[in-house]
């Protein structure tokens, strides 16, 4: 398999922090991959300035597997690099660039390995699914999956390309993030009695928190809470009469993460004092991955040339979207987490030759008609 990176040269060339349209290189990979032979869909943000891409190789049928990654990167704003981020540039077998390791290298893989999928008697399908914006909470990946659904067969697993050194990735914490107002009535600090605070149940609710977060377990396979930010008041002399508590919690288990939520929202029913009023919005919903035992992604990812044994993943990923679907998921990708959103961003070309055989020994299983 060649061309690899040149491809990823050529993805790092589009600059897709999330803040940014990923349309550019979206109508690039959809061309290349449109006439590699794909049946290509996209689906747009509310604004249609941003794109996820599903293409997909095979029978429309049930079964086969999804290729996930996703097209945005984290900004380079404040970081001293050696080079421009924005172009590939190689030193001593290593390859520079903004997203080189999270996740363009996986996804120039990919697009290396398409002409492959197109010419194979493919019994399975395969798709590549790029989503966007997976860095400021995956908000792409639902609708990627909710269009696969709808227009392909479901299929049976999917391979979460992140940077895992093709190492076999079977779960990780989910990440739930939560925006808490407290309002109260405002008075001149002189006499508190005269307002109601909204400061005070908004301390009472982080210590709460701060016990809440207590679970068992060590590492990646422990539940954490953290508080992140906290807005209120306007002046020392005045009683406060808004606060704003942004906090987040990481759950090993989708039972874990029902769990807690159901902890703090009987909490904040009853601990309200009666003058001051709360709502709570859940802003950014990530599930965990969570190993179930014998998941077909895992067998398969492994046969494939994915290294065991499995590990606990520190980050978290849109795996969990696939797994609460109902498709076997597992994180499998060239690269290291390590490198992932430093200055002067790389991945080793080796790694990418370990993704090309991955991608190659993929196409054998995709033509057989069994497991």
């Amino acid at each position: 398999m060649t061309g690899t990176v040149a491809l990823l040269e050529e993805l790092v060339g589009f600059d897709t922090v999330s803040s940014r349209s990923n349309l550019a290189l979206v109508e690039r990979v959809a061309d290349r991959l449109g006439s590699a032979g794909a049946r290509i869909r996209l689906s747009h943000d509310d604004s249609r300035s941003k794109a996820n891409i599903l293409a997909s190789f095979g029978p429309r049928a049930p079964g086969g597997v999804v290729l996930s990654g996703h097209t945005d990167v984290v900004p380079v704003d404040d970081q001293t690099w050696s080079s421009d981020p924005f172009a590939l540039t190689e030193r001593d077998g290593k390859l520079y660039g903004r997203g080189a390791a999270d996740m363009k290298g996986f996804v120039a893989a990919c697009l290396a390995a398409a002409d492959g999928f197109a010419a194979a008697d493919l019994a399975r399908p395969i798709h590549i699914a790029l989503s966007y914006d997976e860095e400021v909470g995956c908000l792409g990946v639902p609708s990627l999956i909710e269009d696969l659904l709808a227009h392909e067969g479901k299929p049976e697993l999917a391979i979460i390309g992140e940077p895992t050194g093709m190492r076999l990735g079977d779960r990780h914490r989910g990440f739930l993030g939560f925006r808490t107002r407290f309002e109260g009535r405002a008075a001149h600090s002189s006499d508190p009695s005269a307002g109601a605070s909204a400061i005070y149940p908004a301390a009472d609710f982080i210590g709460f928190l701060k016990s809440v977060g207590h679970r068992t377990g060590t590492g990646s396979d422990r539940t954490t809470i953290n508080i992140g930010r906290i807005v209120g008041g306007s002046a020392i002399n005045i009683v406060p009469s808004a606060c704003e508590v942004l906090w987040e919690f990481r759950p090993v288990t989708p039972q874990d993460a029902g769990e807690t939520e159901q902890l703090v929202s009987a909490y904040l029913a009853r601990a309200m004092p009666p003058e001051v009023r709360q709502s709570t919005r859940r802003h950014i919903h990530v599930p965990p991955l969570w190993a179930s035992g014998g998941e077909p992604a895992l067998v398969v990812a492994a046969a494939l040339g994915g290294i065991g044994p499995p590990f606990a993943l520190p980050f978290g990923t849109e795996a969990g979207f696939f797994q609460a679907a109902g498709i076997s998921a597992v994180v499998c990708g060239p690269g290291s987490i390590a490198q992932a959103h430093q200055p002067d961003e790389w991945i080793e070309r080796s790694e990418l030759d370990a993704a090309d055989a991955f991608l190659t020994r993929l196409v054998d299983w995709a033509r057989c008609r069994q497991s």
